[in-house]
């Protein structure tokens, strides 16, 4: 299936996600009800699903690699398990718009391993946070306001990224929040987070994306099969000297359970043996990812050939 799913960069496939389409939905939602907002929302995405083949067979790919690495399924998927992976991804986007406008109903979700992983943390300084794209960050980032937790400086790669993170802005204006764009992570980008860093702020990144230049990656093991994972969050958080924690969100019966554990409570990179040491590194995160999506299999929503992208062309 590799060769079928070759496609462009991730980045420059751009986001699927239409903010009219978004709002009018939220608005459905906020006037009627979570039932007349799936009534609404199931046939555009019935239709979203049966018109991108692209989005299916990756869906497919990764739901048939996930099953083989864990049986996480309990069988082998079928082409509604892919619709359902959509759908899922669909009322996921509900949940943050809930979540950032404060009508989750934030009692429900169980928050595990934090006092541990804070632990790592040098009095007055803050963490490099990996995160992915799994389950509802959204509600991670209201959690840290009622923790009273520090201010969060979000890494993103592209534009597309950028215009929800506005919509959630507008609904959520005092969120403790900062976006920061960026093409690529490097030693400019580390002197830019530094202060953050030594003001106990802490530095947001996506470990599951390749950045626009490719050749900042390194393979490793993921669901069976070699996957390429930038650098990006190990290399910043060697150069800041700060712990490295891993953020992830996945569904837990009718609501959520956000994890945060520490990966590394620092990251060294040898000159000797950098390499290897960063490949090390992206297998612990790999592997953490695998045990939550073990948990909740259909939490995972990169839609586009995922093993594929060290054959993409960057986005021009």
């Amino acid at each position: 299936m590799s060769a079928s799913l070759a496609r462009p960069h991730w980045a420059g496939m751009g986001e699927s996600t239409f903010v009219f389409g978004i709002w009018l939905l939220y608005g459905v939602h906020r006037l009627l009800g979570r039932w007349p907002f799936r009534i609404c929302l199931y046939p555009v995405v019935l239709l979203h699903w049966a018109s991108r083949p692209v989005l299916r067979q990756a869906s497919m790919q990764y739901l048939q690699r996930i099953e083989a690495a864990t049986g996480a399924l309990g069988r082998p998927p079928r082409g509604r398990d892919s619709l359902r992976h959509v759908a899922l991804f669909a009322e996921t986007l509900l949940d943050k718009l809930l979540a950032v406008a404060g009508r989750y109903p934030f009692a429900q979700v169980r928050v595990e391993g934090r006092e541990r992983a804070l632990a790592t943390l040098s009095p007055g300084r803050g963490a490099v946070i990996v995160t992915a794209h799994l389950g509802c960050l959204e509600l991670c980032r209201v959690l840290a306001g009622h923790y009273n937790a520090a201010r969060l400086n979000i890494l993103v790669h592209t534009r597309h990224a950028a215009q929800f993170n506005r919509l959630l802005k507008r609904l959520a204006p005092e969120s403790d929040v900062n976006l920061i764009e960026v093409s690529e992570v490097n030693a400019a980008t580390a002197v830019l987070l530094a202060d953050k860093i030594d003001a106990g702020e802490h530095v947001v990144i996506a470990g599951d994306r390749v950045p626009v230049r490719a050749s900042q990656t390194v393979h490793v093991d993921f669901l069976g099969h070699a996957a390429a994972f930038p650098v990006g969050p190990y290399v910043l958080a060697s150069l800041l000297k700060c712990p490295l924690l891993l953020l992830g969100c996945i569904h837990e019966g009718a609501s959520y359970c956000v994890s945060l554990q520490c990966l590394a409570e620092r990251v060294v990179l040898p000159r000797a043996r950098r390499t290897e040491a960063l490949q090390e590194q992206a297998r612990i995160y790999a592997d953490a990812l695998t045990r939550l999506l073990a948990r909740s299999p259909f939490d995972w929503f990169n839609f586009f050939p995922f093993w594929d992208q060290h054959d993409a062309e960057p986005a021009r």
